[in-house]
């Protein structure tokens, strides 16, 4: 996995001209989980490429075929199947319980990047890992009416910025649901607000929300019980459902 640093490193810096800020937010040691907002394909390298220590990012299964597969795996990035897999949430604990770091894009699928919804998968793992969360704010790969499916030119500045850290545990006498939706919430609000600081400080914009909706698998117009996919399937007996 050493190697991939230099290549994420070079991601950033070399193919595109992307700002890091908040770095002294990431704990030295012990585990930490980046959760990150989601707006392109380029969302999970960059943040690999801009963070201060290595981490196993969850990406999702489909990318895991041919060369690119195999590079992936090489690199340490776990796969993920989005219909049900707790086996990648187990492996992903597996990984903060040996004080490493996991990364994590919570709205699950490409949009507008605000943070308006994310799984609670990332609660989950904060509950059952006592690792740090630290939100991520990433703009400028994907910019106005730009396709999802869009990956920006070299040259292109972006702009990756890490936010203070947050903590979770379980509230006295709070069922494991209560806690995982009570944190799941405050971590959604923690990224989403972290996304806008940064929107002001960078002068960055997100792409379009209406681009983002006519484009997205799961769009934003359709009731929140119909927008439950996990990122990464159902966490023992618990249903990992959007949190809004």
């Amino acid at each position: 996995m050493a190697w991939s640093r230099p290549v994420g490193w070079a991601l950033d810096h070399l193919v595109y001209r992307t700002t890091v800020s908040g770095r002294a937010n990431v704990p030295q040691a012990g585990p930490v989980i980046f959760a990150g907002n989601h707006i392109s394909y380029l969302d999970g390298p960059v943040m690999f490429g801009a963070a201060p220590r290595p981490m196993h990012i969850l990406v999702k299964q489909e990318m895991f075929g041919g060369v690119l597969g195999r590079v992936l795996t090489a690199a340490g990035q776990l796969p993920v199947d989005r219909s049900g897999d707790r086996a990648a949430l187990q492996r992903a604990k597996a990984i903060l319980d040996a004080g490493s770091c996991v990364g994590i894009l919570p709205e699950g699928t490409r949009g507008s990047g605000q943070a308006a919804a994310i799984n609670n998968g990332v609660a989950w793992l904060a509950l059952n890992s006592a690792a740090t969360v630290i939100p991520v704010a990433i703009l400028g790969t994907r910019t106005g009416d730009e396709h999802l499916n869009t990956v920006p030119r070299p040259g292109r500045r972006l702009h990756v910025s890490f936010g203070p850290a947050l903590t979770a545990d379980r509230g006295p006498g709070e069922t494991g649901r209560a806690s995982m939706d009570r944190v799941g919430t405050g971590i959604r609000a923690a990224l989403a607000r972290h996304v806008q600081d940064t929107i002001q400080a960078s002068g960055h914009r997100l792409p379009d929300a209406e681009t983002a909706r006519a484009g997205s698998a799961t769009p934003q117009t359709e009731p929140p019980h119909e927008r439950q996919t996990a990122v990464a399937g159902e966490p023992a007996d618990h249903h990992l459902r959007k949190v809004q």
